[in-house]
Parts: structure tokens; sequence; C-alpha cells
């Protein structure tokens, strides 16, 4: 089954940021407020995210949710 490219984008830009600071899924899901499975389907393109749960993911890169919306 072919993959959203809007939700493989998004999740490679997930991805992007987390490495860019040095971040597990883990540390990055504990500070979103989220699984830490969560993340990993996110960056899989395996997850539909809504609004809010981006919000928690920006705020927890210290980085407008725009910036993860880049491309799409």
């Amino acid at each position: 089954m072919d993959k959203n490219p809007i939700l493989l984008q998004f999740g490679k830009n997930v991805q992007e940021y987390r490495r860019a600071q040095q971040m597990s899924q883990e540390q990055l899901a504990e500070s979103a407020g989220v699984h830490r499975t969560y993340i990993g389907m996110i960056e899989r393109a395996e997850k539909n995210i809504t609004l809010l749960n981006i919000a928690k993911i920006a705020n927890a890169l210290k980085i407008s949710p725009s910036v993860l919306l880049k491309n799409l």
C-alpha cells in the first residue's frame, strides 16, 4: 500500500528536526506528552496526525507548527 505523500513529508520533517536536536523518539514523545510508538508511526507515515498533536510535537521541538508543515 502506497503511503500518502503528505504524511511522508510530515514524518520526514518531524524526524529531521528531532535529529537536529539530537533527541530520541522516546525523548520527543515524553516532551510532547504522547506515546513513544506514536512518534515512530508519524515518522513512518503510518498515522494521520491531529492538529493538536502537531502543536504538541512542535512545542516539544521548540519550533512553530508551520515549520513541520513545510513542503506539504
